[in-house]
């Protein structure tokens, strides 16, 4: 007994250690909110769209940052990202602080509703931005409930953040970079949209099908289909991931519709799988479609 308690003092203690992006437990998530001294709590983003969400029930300390507060039309495209002094005031009206943990989290785990993609898009843009410690709370609400954990209904707002100083804008990539990209042997471009739509059997957009070359991977094949919310582990989804050809020794680009699906295809490869190389088009297919000058395709891909 005392042995096990050893190590997980020890596990307790260097779960925190240095700044990480990942995943976090619902237990470890109310070990940090719990932490005595204010000045290491962790700053808890509510990123649901749905504000009457947040208002029946939240995790404590949580701030709510609509994810799509996050992005607005331009040139006519809609839900572009918003440009870099827009955004960074909206996430320092957040509370975001370079020098403190980010847990994020929402709720809906079941298809067809896909709430945790706000949650991985805000840590994308967190990341983007240079924010170094960013925790998906794993199984979201639903998990945290089911888990006993304490919700309220107690409105919280953060203090103003502090932004860093450099940004890591190279996890992304434009349209002209992409079109230079894919054609490298070594690079999957991969379509994390559902399959129908990867096929142009659907009628949300402008063009049908996908980017030449792309293959297709749906974000929810990494996620319990229980709790759409719930990450499988890797040793779960390795064996699927190597059959659709995405491998840590390429280089792997990612898009989707709006680009909220590709950053959760993106996130588990970075930071759960822990790829090396694994970019998003931020710009997705809502873009590519409007840009008739380049073309589409209908047809299956399979990774080179």
């Amino acid at each position: 007994m005392m042995r096990f308690l050893a190590v997980m003092i020890v596990l307790i203690g260097t779960s925190t250690v240095g700044a990480q992006i990942g995943i976090i437990s619902p237990a470890e998530a109310h070990r940090l909110i719990d932490l005595s001294d204010g000045s290491k709590k962790p700053i808890v983003l509510d990123t649901r769209g749905g504000y009457k969400d947040y208002f029946r029930s939240h995790l404590p300390r949580a701030h709510h940052l609509n994810f799509d507060t996050l992005r607005g039309t331009d040139n006519g495209i809609p839900v572009q990202y918003l440009p870099d002094d827009i955004t960074k005031a909206l996430l320092m009206r957040a509370g975001v602080d370079r020098r403190r943990t980010h847990l994020i989290y929402a709720t809906g785990d079941k298809l067809p509703n896909d709430e945790i993609l706000s949650a991985s898009m805000v840590a994308y843009v967190l990341e983007k931005y240079g924010v170094k410690d960013i925790r998906i709370v794993d199984g979201g609400l639903l998990k945290w409930q089911q888990e006993r954990f304490p919700v309220t209904q107690e409105y919280f707002g953060n203090p103003q953040g502090t932004m860093p100083t450099e940004d890591t804008k190279g996890i992304g990539i434009s349209i002209d970079e992409l079109l230079e990209r894919k054609s490298d042997p070594n690079v999957v471009l991969v379509d994390a949209r559902p399959h129908n739509e990867y096929i142009g059997e659907d009628d949300v957009w402008l063009r049908k099908g996908h980017i030449p070359g792309a293959i297709s991977f749906h974000w929810a094949r990494l996620m319990a289909k229980e709790n759409t919310h719930e990450f499988l582990p890797l040793e779960r989804v390795k064996t699927v991931l190597e059959d659709a050809g995405l491998t840590s020794d390429r280089e792997i680009i990612v898009y989707c519709g709006t680009s909220r699906e590709g950053s959760l295809l993106r996130f588990y490869l970075k930071h759960v799988a822990k790829f090396s190389n694994v970019r998003l088009y931020e710009g997705s297919w809502k873009e590519y479609a409007s840009l008739k000058q380049h073309p589409a395709e209908t047809t299956e891909n399979r990774a080179k």
